[in-house]
């Protein structure tokens, strides 16, 4: 039997060998909480200089919470950062990955914040259109275009399309010529890198849906056939995702020295210079006390390092880079507010039990620990207790065992119905993801900063959910 660190009497021995037992159960660890969040005399959160109970009072629950400040922030070092390190290169583009999140409201600050925007979806280049984003800093990207959104980014002048597949370059290219435009393109292309990542967010090895392979020797053809259609279609460069929650260069280096070969084998057999390369993003961030992700400027002066030695090696001019953060920018910048109601306390055989604390959302607002297994953390945010810590697990309110928000964490034992839950790094892909599974209502998205509260995303109501129901 494992004995727990901090003897037998600390009572539940549920918890998972890499959570330690706390010191403090009520303490904010750094990376994992946005830059405002603190506790209040009373010690209840606040976030922005607001009181979550005054947020949950305005805005109800469950409510996710956005940290302006910090979202602004974090976008910005990342810009400034690749700036600073490919500045003695060719330079650099930051765009911002839409898919994290995006309303319209992050798309004029991302806008403002000089950062690009890329997109993968007719309705998140309505988003971004209707929010008034620069046409010529958008990109388009989507491994299955329709018709009608290669032809809506077209009329709007997007700054690049990537072209995932060899049947695509065809289609995008009569799209253009029947809209008498030349397409700005770049080519995805799979190099084959496993990046050390959960299965369904990794996106450059060879068996899965995006990319044209390099190993096959599709890519080169790519090539060849967009230089063909020249007419209709710019090539702007070549583009490289190898995956998402990633934690250090390697991956990229492996990544960007296949895809570098493949840009001087285009130079040598087809007389064509690549001016941009796009590696992607995926930089992972901090859900808990087992990840460690590097900052903006480790990472950019790590890969710069990587394009300039590759280039030097290959005798090639460095291309312009272009980079997509978007988890990085919008995961730890919200956290979510629910309320807890039925507390139950499970016994799992002999001395061992677990508190499950069911919670007002679930997997309609954060799907990502039923679909990624992810591992969230939380912490007690309307109160601190001096009962001793537990281990818990946040279970949502649907139909599903698998309805789990938090698997493992330490509140204090004495969590009861009514208590409010705070779950850090909820920014992005929880409400990208969000559902109505149950008829279950996503909760708002509102802005804080400067004691302030901005609803970004309103509350959806039953009448929002029966108004679609023509029946």
């Amino acid at each position: 039997m494992r004995a727990h660190e901090a003897g037998a009497l600390h009572g539940n021995d549920a918890s998972p060998s890499w959570l330690p037992y706390p010191a403090d159960v009520h303490a904010l660890l750094p990376g994992l909480w946005s830059q405002t969040v603190c506790r209040d005399a009373e010690g209840a959160l606040e976030v922005g200089g607001v009181d979550v109970h005054r947020i949950v009072e305005e805005c109800g629950s469950p409510v996710m919470v956005l940290d302006e400040e910090d979202f602004r922030a974090r976008a910005r070092r990342f810009r400034d950062a690749f700036a600073e390190a490919f500045a003695p290169l060719s330079g650099v583009d930051v765009y911002y990955a839409g898919k994290s999140f995006l309303c319209t409201a992050v798309a004029r600050w991302v806008d403002e914040d000089g950062l690009g925007m890329d997109v993968c979806t007719g309705g998140e280049l309505a988003v971004a259109l209707r929010a008034g984003f620069p046409a010529e800093r958008l990109a388009l990207h989507g491994n299955n275009k329709s018709d009608a959104e290669v032809r809506r980014a077209l009329e709007a002048g997007v700054g690049r399309i990537v072209i995932d597949s060899l049947p695509e370059i065809e289609q995008v290219a009569d799209l253009a010529r029947e809209a008498g435009v030349r397409a700005p393109v770049m080519l995805r292309i799979t190099t084959g890198v496993e990046a050390h990542t959960h299965e369904f967010i990794a996106t450059a090895h060879e068996d899965q849906k995006f990319g044209i392979s390099l190993a096959a020797g599709d890519a080169l053809e790519a090539v060849r056939r967009v230089l063909g259609a020249a007419d209709a279609l710019d090539l702007v460069g070549l583009h490289s995702h190898i995956g998402s929650q990633i934690f250090d260069v390697g991956g990229f280096e492996v990544a960007a020295r296949r895809v570098l070969d493949l840009v001087d084998q285009v130079r040598t057999e087809l007389g064509h210079e690549i001016a941009v390369l796009d590696l992607g993003g995926g930089f992972g961030v901090m859900y808990n006390t087992q990840h460690t992700p590097a900052a903006p400027e480790t990472l950019a002066s790590g890969i710069a390092e990587i394009i300039a030695r590759e280039c030097a090696e290959l005798d090639l001019p460095v291309p312009r880079l272009a980079f997509e953060p978007g988890r990085a920018i919008a995961g730890p910048s919200t956290l979510t507010l629910y309320t807890a109601g039925t507390v139950k306390d499970v016994r799992l055989g002999g001395p061992h039990h677990r508190l499950y604390v069911s919670v007002d959302g679930g997997m309609s607002d954060n799907i990502r620990t039923a679909l990624y297994d992810a591992d969230y953390s939380c912490l007690l945010a309307g109160r601190v207790s001096d009962a001793e810590p537990a281990v818990v697990r946040v279970v949502g309110k649907h139909c599903e065992s698998g309805d789990i928000v938090v698997k493992d964490e330490y509140l204090p034992a004495d969590v009861h119905r009514g208590d409010l839950i705070a779950v850090p790094v909820t920014g992005a892909y929880c409400y990208s993801l969000a559902s109505n599974y149950n008829h279950v209502p996503r909760p708002p998205v509102v802005a804080v900063r400067d004691g302030e509260i901005r609803t970004l995303v309103r509350r959806e109501t039953e009448d929002d959910l029966l108004a679609l129901d023509v029946g």
